[in-house]
């Protein structure tokens, strides 16, 4: 049998060159990978965030923004040491490294206090039923006000000296007095009637309408 001959592109030198082309061609398309993904992922740059806490928002925004860095308000609070439109939190914290352009998520104190529905309380519970239910919404609570009534009952609750009842709404932190009976009631006045002066006045009221009809009959 005769050997069959092998094409001279597939023997010799020419099959270590195409190898060795194909293997550089791999190798570049490699190392091209490697520094376009090291660039979009931005590999070893990093930005510290800034402490923007206590911030007006637009100064939080300017000093976020100058680190490369995106502000974005993603919730509001309440907090009455803090003027509104103050930075209460940011996510993430202060002094963490980030990448370049990451969102910096801030929380803003509120233009508005929050309000709270007062429980129906008035002449509806107890002194302490009604203290433990307010205190633990976070109300305050100024010296009692004394009534006549059943001693430690709530017959009412002031804000500010106004009376107020069950459903009105009152601001987070407000302070309220509650009216409460002392355990004494007051005796009703009684009123004394003279019977004589009455008795008089009938009299007199007779006799005028008897004169009168005498007279009428000349």
């Amino acid at each position: 049998m005769k050997k069959k001959k092998i094409p001279a592109k597939w023997s010799g030198r020419a099959v270590w060159i195409n190898l060795f082309a194909m293997l550089l061609v791999v190798i570049g398309v490699f190392i091209g990978l490697w520094f376009s993904l090291d660039n979009y992922t931005m590999h070893n740059i990093e930005v510290t965030v800034p402490n923007v806490k206590g911030m007006k928002l637009y100064q939080a925004k300017k000093a976020i923004e100058q680190q490369g860095l995106f502000a974005v308000v993603a919730d509001s609070g309440y907090n009455k040491t803090f003027p509104a439109g103050t930075v209460l939190e940011q996510i993430p914290a202060n002094d963490k490294k980030v990448k370049p352009g990451r969102e910096i998520y801030l929380t803003i104190n509120t233009t508005r206090t929050p309000t709270l529905q007062l429980p129906d309380i008035p002449d509806n519970s107890s002194l302490r039923e009604a203290q433990a239910r307010l205190k633990a919404m976070g109300i305050k609570l100024s010296p009692c006000e004394y009534v006549d009534g059943e001693k430690d009952w709530v017959y009412g609750v002031k804000y500010r000296g106004k009376n107020i009842f069950g459903g009105d709404r009152i601001p987070i932190g407000a302070e309220l007095t509650l009216q409460i009976g002392s355990g004494q009631f007051s005796d009703s006045p009684e009123i004394e009637t003279d019977t004589t002066n009455i008795e008089n006045e009938v009299n007199s009221d007779l006799y005028e309408e008897e004169s009168f009809g005498f007279d009428d009959l000349f």
